[in-house]
């Protein structure tokens, strides 16, 4: 498979060691420097393109990728509003786009857990629940992508909660989502339910990044050669 990785940050060079290691060939890296690259003749060489950009140039690097033909995977997170335009896109191109907010196998199946207690837990209001996210001080957004996923699941499960917030609430109809940044940790993220009598925590904590770019580069394997708008779920067969 010939890959055209797009965003060349700490990510992009695990995604690359991951690529290679599975027998793949980088035709195109693209990063801050050789961004007018990031066109149709170089494209035409790749299979399918991973980007992990910023919240700011994912857009354009996705609509490019879309216009070109080429099936594209994304991680870059903070820039959903724009969503449904990229989904229209892919759509009238009879494209390939593959998004998800974290391609960590173990994260996603996190993410159906949270689910299924957040359906539980609708019959028993004296829970309270709160999401918390730490990560390294380098992260971008806050809260992460990741925080936002499982904060939404709950938001559309639970009656009580009306709306997430990014910051301490004491509104009960609002859920509480705070994002830590220290240090070096790759990523721990927690959904707690507390009542009067108990505490219930989850919480999935990333050793490194490789699993998030494995992830990648699964869902570019899987991508390759469909038609369609896919998630991680499409993958795992979840």
């Amino acid at each position: 498979m010939n890959v055209a990785l797009i965003g060349y940050g700490k990510m992009g060079h695990e995604i690359e060691r991951i690529l290679v290691e599975r027998g793949h060939q980088i035709v195109l890296i693209i990063d801050v420097n050789n961004t007018q690259d990031l066109n149709a003749e170089k494209l035409s060489e790749a299979d399918v393109a991973i980007e992990f950009t910023t919240p700011g140039t994912a857009y354009g690097n996705v609509v490019t990728c879309l216009e070109c033909g080429v099936p594209v995977v994304c991680g870059t997170t903070a820039w959903l509003d724009k969503l449904p335009q990229i989904e229209a896109l892919c759509k009238a191109k009879n494209g390939a786009f593959f998004y998800a907010s974290n391609y960590s196998v173990g994260v996603n199946i996190f993410f159906e857990i949270n689910r299924r207690l957040a359906e539980l837990m609708n019959a028993f209001p004296e829970y309270d629940v709160t999401v918390e996210e730490v990560h390294h001080t380098q992260k971008k957004d806050s809260p992460s992508g990741t925080a936002v996923t499982l904060a939404e699941d709950i938001v559309t499960r639970l009656d009580r909660k009306q709306q997430w917030v990014g910051e301490t609430t004491t509104d009960p109809a609002s859920l509480e989502v705070l994002g830590i940044r220290r240090s070096v940790v790759p990523g721990i993220h927690t959904v707690t339910y507390e009542s009067s009598v108990d505490t219930i925590t989850m919480t999935h904590s990333a050793k490194s990044r490789q699993g998030f770019a494995l992830g990648a580069v699964l869902a570019a394997e899987f991508i390759r050669d469909k038609k369609g708008i896919f998630s991680m779920r499409d993958l795992l067969g979840l």
